[in-house]
């Protein structure tokens, strides 16, 4: 029997490689998902988990946002670069869990090394909030729908 629906925490995790850092830590507060969640086949959106009152959907990263902001998951973790984009006003971020490390590398030939600025490339077609501060590349963090919402 499932638990009354506002009982039942919903999260919103990313899949691919933050997922993979995700587990231990959803290893560690006695979270483990469904068998299916890990079948990369599985078309699933929703999975259960050894604990009724939590499930998890399992979602591209830039929707991990959304899904906290329309009230779909209750907790979600996403890249500061996603929070930024979307800047819900419904979402906080409560915690840097410190996973999913990222580094950002500019190139150029050597011919033009201390001659020129590098030149304009895909790096000026980003979004302005990508080029606000260091807080673009910053690790995941968890968000959470504002309780005020």
């Amino acid at each position: 029997m499932s638990p009354p629906a506002n009982d039942l925490l919903v999260l919103a995790l990313p899949k691919g490689r933050i997922l993979d850092e995700v587990r231990p830590l959803l290893r560690h507060v006695g979270i483990e998902p469904e068998p299916d969640f890990d079948n990369p086949k599985s078309r699933a959106l929703r999975f259960a988990t050894n604990r009724p009152d939590v499930q998890i959907i399992r979602v591209r990263s830039f929707d991990v946002a959304t899904f906290v902001a329309f009230g779909a998951a209750q907790l979600g973790v996403c890249g500061n670069d996603v929070l930024m984009e979307f800047d819900y006003p419904e979402i906080y971020t409560p915690l840097d869990l410190g996973i999913g490390k990222c580094r950002i590398a500019v190139a150029e030939p050597v011919a033009l090394v201390g001659r020129t600025t590098p030149a304009a490339g895909p790096m000026s077609a980003s979004p302005p909030n990508t080029r606000r501060s260091p807080a673009a590349t910053s690790p995941p963090a968890a968000c959470r729908r504002n309780a005020s919402s």
